[in-house]
């Protein structure tokens, strides 16, 4: 029986709850044993119920920071996800999360101020998303770190711990990985798609970067996907949401569902037949919060004897706990995390910050003949191309407001000499629309081009796709498939363009901008120059600025593979990894994972090994020497890959274990050392099991992949030492 306070209670700070004294839970519990059924059913949607007689305000759980604070007016805008992946540098993902915490944390309290509760003002953030980037149609792959779940993981961990704070009293936000599990499109299907997998897929692939965020990121809350997995709906999955995240990783946070994916069990799915069975099954299953309006039929649920109030007492004391954590019961003085000025938003110091993930995540994919870094003092530049001047192809999907941005021609602008002259040309638009009311027609802008190019020393072609091509479902108005992509090459129009102007004979540097591969067949062999700069962020042209005039040597790293087109790649819901990724693909790829140029080169030497076999539970430690062997100071991004060479079940070519983004200065040398652990060479047999199998390893060291694509695109081959694991196979827990 709820307890009721009393005329008698002069003030709410004097109920248990808000007695900082007492531990979390005891705190929750009090809190919990004063509420009806209804008032804990209104704290289970989203749009969490305002409880006036206990002092507690409405709250919305819903908000963004994917890459920056999202859809809450001004403030940061850092590159999209997949550009800070393509960075390969845990340190700045983590600074960027830092300063996205802080800019969420300063927004929320100036809103509270001001007695706004709405939407997007709140602590509870719906962010990272680790899904496995598999394929390249998929319109939301902008918004993860990529295709490999080592590189997902470690890049996810860096971002929950950044959003959610070092403080041992308090959260700072609550991060919420998502969507959990096997997800990545097709976006027209993802409500009643079943992603059918096995389990050696879903241990060695899908699930990895998320237990990172949970066990190691300890993160606060997980979303759960729309579709189904194996047949049972994610938000109401047993084996997803109790058996694994639960169970096996002590997970002991809140599982919030995606927006109306608690009505898709019974309208899609067809699992269920009613809201309320939906909503019994959901919650039973440990998914405690819904994204939509179906949890308010829990209270007939629980008359119709479908759930207890028992299990609705279990998820509503996972978010009263949530909300504890993050002081939103405490007085304001007492919480660190409070006391942020409202002016770190979008302030001088985070807009660095976005320059500097900017510069990191360029990535120069070719430089016939040295192009680059083009000389300053040129006659003439021409800049063509749809996205030389849009601002909107900076931000991509789930984006805050810049209060500025930089496009690439803007940068330009600002870098040349004062002689120099720059010749603007948008040429087309992202894709052909066909002849207008006035006759106009898709290639009118192309002489115009031409004749820009005929003026110019050499080119620079702004082409690609932007977020209104590709997207989520509904949020991309110029896709080809409801946010997702059909074709992956650029658009005809885009194509067109690029050869009129070649045609010119002048040299082209092509600046990519996209959140997804794309298939650059005849620009790969005739363009002297590409580089690919994602989608950005707000200072997005002054970073490739930089780099286009040698003020930045690019070190950017592709997070993803760049396939040579769709006919490389499996069917879009085919969900098997055979064929997919660098890790299981079977032919040459256009530009390989891990795959990036630099203006310097790079020397490896003395690779060693700690000891040169290991029995299970065993480290190993690996000790090389790069050396900047070339002229001008830059990153490089050293990589480490692990093949097993005896493996008793197909195992991925190789894959990634460890890396590491330093700077070195022209004739700089520095001893880099990685632990690799024994767990780290276990396989994922075809029942699940985690196996430590004894037998012959060979590790790769090196900038990129030992295939030999990288070798071919001149990244030269890594080293290569071997290492044997010996004693008996050997089963791991998961």
């Amino acid at each position: 029986m709820a307890k009721q306070t009393t005329a008698s209670d002069t003030s709410t700070t004097r109920i248990p709850f808000r007695d900082q004294k007492l531990s979390y839970a005891e705190r929750a519990n009090d809190l919990l044993g004063r509420l009806t059924l209804e008032e804990k059913v209104s704290q289970m949607t989203y749009q969490s119920a305002a409880i006036p007689r206990l002092g507690i305000p409405e709250y919305n759980w819903w908000n963004e920071c994917l890459h920056g604070v999202g859809r809450a007016g001004i403030a940061t805008v850092f590159p999209q996800a997949i550009g800070l992946a393509a960075t390969f540098d845990e340190p700045l993902v983590h600074r960027v999360a830092v300063a996205t915490s802080d800019e969420a944390r300063a927004k929320h309290h100036e809103s509270a101020r001001q007695g706004d509760r709405r939407i997007f003002k709140g602590l509870t953030f719906w962010t990272p998303n680790v899904n496995i980037f598999r394929d390249p149609r998929w319109g939301r792959g902008q918004e993860t770190y990529g295709e490999d779940p080592y590189l997902a993981g470690r890049l996810g961990v860096a971002f929950v711990k950044g959003l959610q704070g070092d403080d041992p009293t308090h959260l700072k936000l609550v991060a919420t990985p998502k969507h959990f599990a096997v997800h990545s499109g097709p976006e027209a299907l993802r409500h009643s798609f079943d992603a059918r997998v096995s389990e050696k897929d879903l241990r060695e692939t899908y699930l990895a970067a998320f237990k990172e965020c949970v066990v190691e990121g300890r993160a606060a809350s997980v979303m759960g996907a729309y579709n189904r997995t194996n047949g049972e709906p994610c938000c109401a999955s047993p084996t997803l949401l109790e058996k694994i995240l639960r169970e096996e990783w002590g997970f002991d946070g809140c599982v919030v569902s995606d927006c109306g994916a608690i009505a898709d069990i019974h309208l899609h799915h067809k699992v269920t037949t009613t809201a309320e069975e939906s909503a019994a099954l959901a919650v039973g299953s440990g998914c405690d919060l819904c994204c939509g309006q179906d949890y308010r039929s829990l209270v007939e649920a629980v008359r119709q004897g479908l759930i207890t109030e028992e299990a609705i007492d279990r998820s509503v004391r996972r978010l009263l706990t949530a909300r504890l954590l993050l002081g939103m019961f405490d007085d304001p003085a007492t919480v660190q995390y409070a006391q942020i000025p409202y002016e770190v938003n979008d302030s001088p110091e985070h807009r660095r910050l976005a320059l500097d993930a900017a510069r990191e995540s360029i990535v120069l994919l070719k430089n016939g003949e040295a192009l680059l870094p083009l000389r300053k003092e040129l006659g003439a530049i021409a800049v063509i191309g749809p996205n030389a001047d849009s601002r909107s192809v900076l931000l991509g999907n789930y984006s805050g407001l810049p209060s500025s941005s930089v496009t690439v021609l803007d940068g330009i602008q600002a870098k040349v000499a004062a002689g120099t002259k720059v010749i603007y040309a948008r040429g087309c638009d992202l894709v052909a629309k066909g002849p207008d009311h006035w006759g106009r027609r898709d290639d009118d802008g192309f002489s115009e081009a031409r004749s820009a190019a005929a003026r110019a020393d050499v080119v620079v072609m702004c082409l690609g796709i932007s977020a209104s091509l590709e997207g989520e479902e509904g949020d991309a108005p110029g896709s080809e498939s409801q946010g997702d992509r059909v074709h992956i090459g650029l658009p005809d129009v885009q194509e067109r363009l690029l050869r009129a102007v070649a045609a010119m004979g002048k040299p082209i540097v092509l600046v990519l901008m996209s959140g997804s591969a794309v298939a650059l067949g005849w620009a790969a062999e005739h363009v002297r120059a590409i580089l690919t700069g994602w989608y950005p962020g707000e200072e997005g042209g002054t970073a490739i600025a930089e780099v286009l005039f040698g003020d930045y040597n690019p070190a950017g790293r592709l997070p993803i593979t760049f396939v040579r087109s769709v006919e490389q790649l499996p069917a879009f819901g085919d969900y098997r990894m055979k064929g997919r990724t660098y890790r299981y693909l079977t032919e040459d790829p256009l530009y390989p994972f891990g795959y990036g140029l630099s203006y310097t080169s790079f020397a490896y030497r003395n690779l060693s090994l700690s000891k040169g076999s290991i029995l299970p539970g065993d480290n190993v430690r690996v000790r090389v020497e790069v050396e900047n062997s070339g002229k001008r100071s830059g990153d490089e991004v050293v990589q480490l890959y692990v093949s097993d060479l005896e493996a008793s079940v197909e195992v991925p070519h190789w894959s990634l274990k460890a890396f590491r983004r330093v700077r070195l200065e022209p004739g700089e040398r520095r001893v880099l050392e990685f632990d690799l652990t024994s767990r780290q060479l276990a396989l994922i047999d075809n029942n699940g099991r985690c196996i430590l199998e004894p037998g012959l390893f060979r590790l790769y060291l090196g900038g990129g992949q030992p295939d030999s694509c990288s070798r071919s695109l001149s990244r030269g081959s890594p080293l290569s030492v071997d290492l044997t694991v010996e004693g008996e196979a050997t089963q791991l827990e998961y």
